[in-house]
């Protein structure tokens, strides 16, 4: 994160005043011995430094028990059965560390000053950021200038190589992902994505197509599309593919909702999974359980994503150096029932 610029203190405050530290910690806490006219000053002077109260810090509470700090995870989208597993890995660990866990969802933040002191302001020590469409140099500013860490999971883009995060292997899971439909003899795979820049997608679109490459399998137009990790664009794309002149023989959707997306898709036009159509999805998330029937996907572990996220950022907040910026946790095929040999589809 961009070098933060030295916080103002209540000193600064008060000398701009001509007042005592006393008095400006008076007006702060709201007690009512302050003249109004000097209350008047130094309110209008706290506003003009941008004055903002230190964020608590962990310490021994009664009985020398840890006193409860909080942490937010914040969503820029709707939730979904991805965000649940993340959330339930921040939580368990929160409770295991005897942190608490505020979640939110901000779609949007027009103001990053005031979103970054409002969060400092409900106590919060650290913010993990979740599948981050992008964050800009305004609101890593604003976070760096209250002096709050920032921890991204799983972010679609990285504009700052300082900016830590937590993923995982994209690329191997991808590859894995495809060399599994190789292996059962389907060579007309399709591939059907998140948003083309994301940096997740892009990991996993080059695992797909180094499998390709590796086993000399040709990728036709229209092979690859990209949208959203949602439903309806598994939906839509999927039909866009299963509609072309000689349509895949097996899908790698880029996430499990976009694998039921596709399946969907599938089944509108009378196809049978897995005897016409071999799907793989990504995440593992508990509706690949759930279909009818099970998927195939590859596993990322999202609750331990969401667990180191946690120990990360109260690290950082207790002023700690880390190892790396970014860290990789290892993703596996799990393998259900939603793939078969290529012969079911060619000779169904």
């Amino acid at each position: 994160m961009p070098a933060s610029p030295r916080r103002a203190t209540l000193a600064t405050v008060a000398a701009s005043a001509g007042v005592s530290v006393a008095t400006v910690s008076k007006v702060l806490n709201g007690r009512s011995d302050v003249a109004p006219a000097t209350r008047s000053l130094v309110e209008s002077l706290l506003r003009e430094h941008d004055y903002m109260a230190p964020s608590p810090r962990r310490g021994p509470g009664a009985n020398g028990a840890v006193a409860m700090c909080t942490v937010e995870v914040q969503f820029d989208s709707d939730l979904s059965a991805y965000s649940t597993e993340i959330v339930q890995g921040v939580v368990s660990a929160g409770a295991e560390l005897g942190v608490g866990v505020v979640v939110s969802v901000r779609k949007t933040v027009d103001h990053p000053a005031s979103w970054a002191r409002d969060l400092v302001a409900a106590g919060r020590r650290a913010l993990v950021a979740v599948t981050c469409e992008q964050l800009n140099d305004r609101q890593l500013r604003a976070l760096s200038r209250v002096q709050l860490p920032l921890v991204v999971i799983d972010p679609l883009n990285l504009q700052h190589d300082q900016v830590t995060s937590i993923g995982s292997t994209n690329f191997a899971g991808g590859l894995a992902a495809t060399q599994h439909l190789l292996s059962l003899g389907h060579r007309r795979i399709a591939y059907i994505g998140g948003p083309a820049t994301a940096t997740c997608n892009q990991a996993r679109l080059h695992g797909y197509r180094a499998a390709m490459e590796a086993e000399g399998v040709p990728v036709p137009p229209g092979y690859t599309r990209f949208g959203r990790f949602r439903y309806q664009d598994g939906m839509d794309h999927g039909a866009a593919v299963l509609d072309l002149p000689e349509p895949p023989t097996a899908i790698f959707a880029g996430c499990d909702e976009v694998a039921l997306g596709v399946m969907e898709a599938a089944r509108a036009r009378g196809l049978r999974v897995p005897e016409d159509l071999s799907i793989v999805g990504f995440d593992d998330t508990q509706i690949a359980r759930m279909t009818s029937p099970p998927l195939t996907t590859v596993r990322q572990p999202l609750r331990e994503m969401g667990g180191v996220a946690l120990r990360t950022a109260l690290r950082l907040a207790d002023g700690e150096k880390i190892d790396s910026h970014h860290v990789e946790l290892a993703t596996e095929l799990i393998v259900r029932a939603s793939t078969a040999d290529v012969a079911c589809a060619e000779h169904a």
